[in-house]
């Protein structure tokens, strides 16, 4: 079952946080923040996939999605749990105004990348992606 996780379902997503991330997590600061977007698939108690991240307003008016991670426990993968998660985050960013989504992925995660391609997702028009990353200090 996709569950959408709101600041109500708080445990759930502390579990999947602890499941997927293997730590405590942030969950009502993160759930409660502008945008944020996350499902959790589960039956019962066991949690075997997730995927969160933000729409994201922009100053041009427009509204788009930011995928920030998708992962399946592996004894559950390739049975669409990947696939549902995914467009149950579609179809919530496109409900609440996005036309556009954007993720990365690794180049050699070919399992994603079949993914992404076979829900329309194309490679950036601009080449290939390089992201940084910096630490901010208070």
């Amino acid at each position: 079952m996709i569950d959408r996780v709101l600041a109500e379902d708080v445990e759930l997503f502390e579990r999947a946080v602890r499941t997927f991330r293997g730590t405590r997590g942030a969950g009502l600061p993160y759930l409660e923040s502008p945008g944020a977007l996350a499902f959790v698939a589960s039956r019962g108690h066991e949690i075997f996939g997730w995927c969160w991240g933000y729409q994201l307003i922009r100053p041009d008016g427009f509204s788009m999605l930011y995928l920030h991670q998708l992962e399946v426990v592996e004894g559950h993968r390739r049975q669409g749990i990947g696939r549902a998660l995914l467009g149950a985050f579609m179809r919530a960013g496109a409900q609440a105004g996005a036309t556009r989504m954007f993720l990365t992925t690794g180049e050699t995660n070919a399992p994603a990348r079949a993914l992404y391609a076979s829900m329309g997702g194309g490679l950036a028009a601009q080449g290939p992606t390089v992201n940084y990353w910096f630490r901010l200090s208070p």
